[in-house]
């Protein structure tokens, strides 16, 4: 069984209590990309952008942000 790399956006939006917009501005990504990334319609990932949202949400354990999971496919 193959393995994907799950970004858990949505989860970490709640969890610091932060709109998607609010993120993308302060961590001067655009909404599109956020939302691509929060909604999974991404196929590859940008490390400079987890390094982004780390670094804007004081984040110091990246696996908060990020899981490698069992592929659904």
């Amino acid at each position: 069984m193959s393995k994907e790399i799950r970004i858990h956006l949505n989860d970490i939006l709640d969890k610091y209590d932060i709109s998607l917009n609010k993120l993308a501005r302060e961590s001067n990504i655009e909404p599109a990309r956020l939302w691509e990334l929060a909604n999974y319609k991404r196929q590859t990932i940008n490390i400079g952008y987890l390094v982004r949202i780390a670094e804007t949400l004081e984040i110091s354990d990246i696996r908060e942000l990020i899981t490698l999971e069992e592929s659904e496919s």
